[in-house]
């Protein structure tokens, strides 16, 4: 597995379509999901899929800068310059995980949402917790993935928040995959790659690295 779960290399990836890669054991069980949702009259097409090391860096460093806007457990823009450096890293941690540390860099994981949905609103797609819920416009296809996204293979890693990363009901999992990246996962080779980086707020990730592994990048919340 080398680092391939960093999202510094990943020689299983193949093309999903539209500048999308998945991980070759994926492709199938997400394109008989998709199938599936069709045939129920339901939209589902990627938002997103593969992310390396690089791509997350600059997700990161851009949040951290305030280029990109920072939101509160509600999805509420916060005010970036009045954030001390630990409300900012937890701020961003809510919603983007670190550089090496997201479940994207698998090529196991997935952003969805229904396009047709969404075009026919003429809604300002955001990717938030009410784009999914009530009327909103992917509602239709949460409730679906609920009931059928586990006959796939699919779960929701981020179904519940725990005090670490936020509800989301677009993100799914292909299991047996990801499960063999999971056990690979290491705090101190984490570490590290941040470490040889040039990431924004460096420093404080670094000296609070194995509390926020812990909350953010195994998910475990502020509980355990």
């Amino acid at each position: 597995m080398s680092t391939a779960w960093l999202g510094i290399d990943n020689p299983w990836l193949c093309d999903a379509g539209n500048g999308h890669r998945l991980h070759s054991d994926v492709v199938g069980p997400f394109v008989a999901l998709q199938d599936a949702a069709r045939a129920d009259g339901v939209d589902c097409q990627l938002v997103s899929s593969f992310r390396d090391f690089n791509r997350q860096l600059s997700i990161w460093n851009r949040k951290w800068r305030g280029e990109l806007p920072l939101l509160d457990l509600d999805g509420v823009p916060l005010n970036h310059a009045r954030l001390s450096d630990v409300e900012k890293l937890h701020a961003i941690l809510t919603w983007s995980a670190l550089p090496g540390g997201s479940r994207h860099h698998w090529g196991t994981d997935i952003d969805v949402y229904d396009k047709e949905s969404v075009m026919k609103r003429r809604h300002d797609f955001s990717l938030v917790d009410a784009e999914y819920r009530d009327n909103g416009p992917c509602a239709a296809l949460a409730l679906w993935l609920d009931e059928h996204a586990g006959s796939y293979g699919f779960m929701r890693p981020f179904l519940n928040w725990h005090g670490g990363v936020a509800c989301e009901l677009w993100h799914l999992s292909h299991q047996q995959t990801a499960t063999r990246f999971e056990q690979s996962r290491c705090c101190a080779t984490l570490a590290d790659a941040l470490r040889n980086s040039d990431m924004e707020g460096k420093q404080i990730v670094i000296k609070h690295i194995e509390t926020l592994y812990e909350q953010y990048v195994l998910n475990k919340g502020t509980s355990s």
